[in-house]
């Protein structure tokens, strides 16, 4: 049976990249690391009305990249910064008016 290879080192990290220089959103340092949800949702809401780069609307950018995050985290993010970038989700969702009923 043929063994798997591991990526190359230069590939490794692509998401890194995405999250740091992403071309949609100018996001602030550590803004994934924060402890209060509703600051990380600000900070958010706050990049994406002011990029001039993104493709959607405002809303969905800044949820995008939360979920986009999350998802790559994995099982990297440990439990606690998970329910914190959770209920960021929330709180983005009350500041676009767009909370599920």
């Amino acid at each position: 049976m043929a063994s798997k290879k591991s990526p190359a080192r230069s590939g490794r990290r692509w998401s890194r990249r995405v999250t740091t220089t992403s071309n949609a959103l100018d996001l602030d340092s550590g803004v994934f690391t924060w402890k209060d949800p509703r600051r990380v949702a600000r900070s958010l809401k706050r990049s994406a009305e002011h990029s001039r780069r993104r493709k959607s609307d405002p809303y969905r950018s800044a949820m995008s990249m939360l979920t986009f995050y999350i998802n790559r985290a994995g099982d990297k993010l440990e439990v606690r910064q998970k329910h914190v970038l959770e209920r960021a989700k929330n709180e983005l969702r009350k500041l676009y008016g767009r909370e599920q009923r």
